[in-house]
């Protein structure tokens, strides 16, 4: 089982949250954009952005749950994952500094995501002897 010990959630339960998260926010981005976001893309290019962020989403999300199977990928699972989250969450941050307060939805959003992104950070920082010796 993938999750059969308190590390294995411990170290992959934020990996899992994600994926619950992005993919679906992905298809919306694509295919959505104006039932749950406030987007309304009116030009082709516009609708080509969102499809391109939602491959980008569910090519991390693809990472993600490789790691969480895959012990050789988990680093780099938790690293992407770190990344794309802090990422996110620190643009949707400037951009309240800058632009002032999205809706609610993007404002839970950017809490969330740079919370995962501090777990991510904390789960590598925790564990990385384990993760090193799981290789060999």
């Amino acid at each position: 089982m993938f999750l059969s010990t308190k590390e294995d959630i411990i170290t992959k339960v934020h990996l899992i949250i994600s994926v619950i998260i992005v993919v679906p926010v992905a298809i919306m981005y694509a295919f959505f954009p104006d039932a749950q976001f406030e987007l309304f893309p009116k030009t082709t290019d516009e609708h080509n952005f969102y499809k391109a962020i939602m491959g980008l989403y569910l090519a991390c999300s693809v990472i993600w749950i490789l790691g969480v199977f895959n012990a050789r990928l988990l680093k780099t699972a938790l690293i992407t994952n770190l990344v794309f989250m802090l990422g996110l969450g620190f643009g949707r941050l400037l951009s309240v500094v800058l632009d002032g307060p999205p809706s609610l939805g993007y404002l839970y959003g950017m809490i969330a995501e740079i919370a995962l992104g501090i777990y991510g950070f904390w789960v590598l920082k925790r564990i990385p002897h384990k993760l090193e010796r799981k290789k060999h």
